[in-house]
């Protein structure tokens, strides 16, 4: 599992600099090599809003603000998608399974991230894959509710 502090020092060796400060609008942002994360989240929280940055950082490119543009919202989408494999991927949630992790709560508590963040990440992977992914000796199913099953 990824912690807040290992993503600290990942944007540092890219000389990035990260601050958590007051934003009025939204949780995080970056401009340049400046990481501004929003002041008074849980460490959860911080972990997933700088892992997005970071997405943003290596996927994307200028301004993305005005979400009006499809192209922006493209980008904005890559960084998320960047942070849901980071910080969960198919191994994270097979990786709850074999720690029985019987709920979707008891998962993001595990990966120590926040649950509605869990559930975009799934919702994005059921997308992605349809009603189930196979990976290594797993499979996770995504329909009718998440399940991982060991196949021998």
């Amino acid at each position: 599992m990824i912690t807040y502090e290992q993503l600290l020092m990942e944007a540092d060796s890219n000389n990035l600099i990260a601050k958590e400060k007051k934003l009025p609008v939204s949780k995080g942002r970056i401009k340049g090599n400046r990481i501004a994360i929003k002041n008074g989240l849980t460490e959860a929280e911080k972990k997933c809003i700088l892992a997005e940055e970071l997405g943003h950082y290596y996927t994307g490119s200028g301004n993305i603000l005005d979400q009006s543009s499809v192209s922006n919202r493209k980008q904005e989408l890559h960084g998320r998608i960047y942070a849901y494999n980071k910080l969960i991927g198919l191994m994270g949630i097979v990786d709850a399974y074999k720690n029985h992790c019987a709920s979707l709560s008891e998962t993001a508590e595990h990966l120590d991230i926040p649950e509605d963040f869990l559930k975009d990440a799934i919702s994005h992977y059921k997308s992605k894959y349809g009603k189930y992914a196979i990976v290594d000796n797993y499979v996770i199913f995504f329909e009718p509710n998440i399940a991982v099953l060991e196949l021998m």
